[in-house]
């Protein structure tokens, strides 16, 4: 709770200085884990805070791409303005290299060879590189690494 607490001041503090997109993409984030706390009947842990916050990241990540490829700036800004705010929230990711280390060494565990195995190791690689890897990025690794 103290995670929901931090966001909930971050917040009022974005409020009163007048900062508009912090407040709403705050408001926001807050709505979206108030709503996991409903539909699970119990308290939330800092783990799903960090899950909701991931998919509100990918959701800003992939506006952006669509703004930007639709010659749209202004909301492209906003988006990205958005996705700086929600970053702040996550934890320290994993660089590109920490990412291709963990990735050839599970790899190098399960001795996985063939591209259509990749369903075995993409779980291994989730659970060991826990809330500080980006999957998307893991994945186009291991997709280069398998060919």
């Amino acid at each position: 709770m103290e995670f929901i607490k931090k966001i909930q001041s971050d917040m009022y503090a974005a409020m009163k200085s007048g900062d508009q997109v912090a407040t709403d993409t705050l408001r926001i984030l807050l709505s979206k884990l108030k709503e996991q706390k409903i539909n699970s009947k119990n308290d939330i842990t800092e783990s799903e805070c960090i899950s909701i916050i991931k998919k509100l990241v990918k959701q800003r990540k992939e506006s952006v791409e669509m703004y930007d490829k639709a010659n749209r700036m202004e909301l492209a800004d906003k988006e990205q303005t958005e996705l700086l705010i929600l970053n702040e929230y996550l934890p320290k990711m994993m660089s590109y290299e920490e990412t291709k280390t963990l990735v050839q060494t599970i790899l190098k565990e399960t001795k996985v060879k063939r591209i259509s195995e990749i369903g075995k190791v993409m779980p291994l690689i989730m659970q060991q590189g826990g809330q500080e890897v980006d999957g998307k990025t893991a994945n186009m690794l291991l997709r280069e690494l398998l060919d």
